[in-house]
């Protein structure tokens, strides 16, 4: 049980250093760690609204921290390349982020083509009924999403690595109201970077 923390502690840690030095990215990412706890609470009384508040809010934020702030030149502090970062992210790398996000805006197209999805859902008769099933479909493009990197991690490293990143994926809301709090007041007062050196 031990090394299972040490290693939810290591992978959390990269995860920070290489991938969060901006406070613009760091301040989205509590925006998107509020709302994923929002997201949490629907899903005891309304999971296809949790999957809307998910996807629209919590990941867009996220996802754009990523690709449109976050530096992607040499890290100096941590001496490494982006293309360094992507080969031994343990998540998903901007790569295959790009992949789930395509996935993602994809996915309610089926609605189009199959309204009640070759039967697993009942058919939309209004917008809000259309609201509900692509609720309901993102819902299994989250989960799906995230059993699939979990099982990809087995087969290329171990299931206790897969298993690490699914734990860190699911607490990551919590963890980043911790680390990124200060964010935004960080960012009012000008530091547009988190400063340097980090140590471990």
């Amino acid at each position: 049980m031990n090394t299972f923390f040490k290693e939810l502690e290591t992978q959390r840690w990269d995860d920070h250093r290489y991938y969060h030095h901006s406070r613009i990215n760091q301040s989205l990412h509590l925006l998107s760690a509020l709302s994923f706890l929002v997201a949490y609470a629907l899903l005891f009384t309304d999971p296809a609204l949790a999957a809307l508040v998910a996807w629209l809010v919590s990941m867009v934020s996220r996802q754009a921290g990523h690709f449109f702030f976050e530096p992607k030149g040499y890290d100096e502090i941590n001496q490494a390349t982006h293309a360094y970062k992507e080969a031994v992210k343990v998540g998903y790398n901007l790569q295959r982020k790009v992949v789930l996000m395509l996935i993602w805006a994809a996915s309610p197209l089926l609605l189009v083509a199959q309204p009640d999805l070759f039967g697993l859902m009942e058919p939309h008769t209004d917008w809000l009924g259309l609201a509900h099933n692509v609720g309901w479909m993102w819902l299994w493009v989250g989960v799906g999403g995230l059993a699939f990197r979990v099982a990809q991690l087995w087969f290329l490293k171990d299931l206790r690595t897969g298993l690490v990143w699914a734990i860190k994926i699911v607490t990551d809301p919590f963890h980043d109201i911790m680390l990124y709090h200060r964010a935004p007041l960080q960012l009012l007062r000008g530091e547009w970077m988190e400063p340097g050196p980090r140590g471990g």
